[in-house]
């Protein structure tokens, strides 16, 4: 089953950003940048160089670099093709049997594809926390921070950013680095996650946060 089309929309300006319950700041020796779900079978559902992902992936990108500039892990977050119904489960009921229709489809898309040392992670429900090792490789990397990219908003993203609180990892929800079906669903993402268990804040500040450490030691 394809994906709906999703109609272009132009992201949250910074100063629609809703209020941040706490004042978390991305600390390079703590962070891991998840980039969830930028696969082919997800992304073709956007019109190509249209609102919201001609923003978002070049602010992945600008993401992913900083993070590996400052030796922070990069996990990319991808869904296996053909997934068998027992694997599947409830996702069916609501998306049908998912990737598997093009070859093509699994692929992380050709702008983000994986870089040397960049880990991918099999990613099975809504959360990349569930049925994935996610938490122990943070935990056997010391690091208790996860800054989140990538589609869709309010399902995934939102989902990881949930669990990752519950879990006691601080979340950073970069609001123009996500995308989802639309503005009206991109703007909830963002103000649940502020209000309840991350925060929600803009590539540009995780970037200069992340640089931080770097600007300590110069």
């Amino acid at each position: 089953m394809a994906m709906a089309k999703i109609a272009p929309y132009a992201l949250p300006d910074a100063s629609e950003l809703p209020q941040n319950r706490v004042a978390w700041r991305v600390d390079p020796a703590r962070a891991v940048l998840l980039v969830h779900d930028m696969q082919n079978y997800f992304v073709d559902a956007y019109t190509a160089g249209a609102g919201p992902l001609d923003v978002v992936i070049p602010r992945i990108d600008g993401l992913r670099r900083a993070a590996a500039a400052e030796g922070v892990p990069v996990v990319f977050s991808a869904q296996p093709p053909h997934q068998h119904p027992d694997d599947r489960g409830l996702l069916t009921d609501f998306w049908g049997a998912g990737l598997g229709a093009g070859e093509d489809d699994h692929r992380i898309v050709d702008a983000l594809q994986p870089h040397e040392g960049d880990q991918v992670l099999t990613k099975w429900r809504y959360s990349a926390f569930q049925r994935t090792d996610l938490r122990e490789r943070m935990r056997a990397a010391g690091r208790d921070q996860l800054i989140i990219t990538g589609i869709y908003a309010h399902i995934g993203c939102l989902m990881t950013a949930c669990e990752a609180f519950m879990q006691d990892v601080q979340a950073f929800f970069v609001a123009d680095a996500v995308a989802d079906f639309t503005l009206e669903d991109h703007r909830m993402a963002l103000r649940w996650a502020a209000e309840r268990c991350a925060v929600t804040t803009t590539a540009g500040a995780v970037t200069e946060q992340l640089g931080s450490r770097a600007q300590v030691r110069a």
